[in-house]
């Protein structure tokens, strides 16, 4: 459970609200962290069109593909852009609308549960370092007020819903992340956090 009083934003992320977010059902716990991958256009990165998508307002005439997913109602909790950015969307005690149908050990709708973040990225295109050490330091944050998210309640939003979605795909180091996470272990900042 989170600190009371907290409100759920990181001091360190740039915060851009989404009103793609609810409440979370009552006496759910948040126990699961699910990493996902975005890029807009396609493998195109920089630029605001993230920001405008969680947002709801992405215009469809910018970009070809932009026509097909302009009125989806999508967000995460955080986006870690490939220079390390991070920008902020929903606050961490509400329901990020990121996971869509998803499964997780038998328990369905992760969103209920779960914490949602998004990598600049695709599934073929190496990450950088940059967002490597930036997400196992946010992991480490959001450990510090969400103890039961453990390092093996880390999953991929592949995992959750295999044979829908990919990402973070291939080009996701999961070795890589486990030991950065070794080495941010008990590195929390709380003057993070509001």
């Amino acid at each position: 459970m989170s600190r009371t009083g907290w409100s759920g934003w990181l001091d360190s992320a740039r915060h851009c609200p989404s009103p793609n977010q609810d409440e979370r059902p009552e006496s759910c716990a948040v126990d699961l962290l699910v990493i996902h991958n975005i890029s807009l256009p396609p493998d195109e990165y920089g630029g605001p069109w993230i920001d405008r998508l969680f947002l709801n307002d992405l215009p469809p005439d910018a970009h070809p593909y932009f026509a097909d997913i302009h009125q989806l109602r999508v967000s995460a909790h955080l986006l870690i852009r490939r220079d390390g950015e991070r920008v902020q969307y929903v606050p961490l005690q509400r329901r990020a609308w990121h996971a869509g149908h998803s499964c997780h050990a038998g328990r369905e709708h992760c969103n209920d549960y779960s914490i949602g973040i998004e990598l600049e990225g695709s599934d073929d295109i190496p990450y950088t370092e940059a967002q490597y050490r930036v997400l196992a330091e946010t992991i480490r944050e959001i450990q510090r007020h969400y103890p039961a998210i453990s390092d093996q309640r880390i999953t991929g939003h592949c995992d959750i819903a295999p044979g829908r979605k990919t990402d973070p795909g291939p080009a996701f180091d999961w070795g890589r992340l486990r030991r950065l996470l070794v080495k941010f272990e008990g590195n929390y900042s709380p003057d993070l956090y509001t």
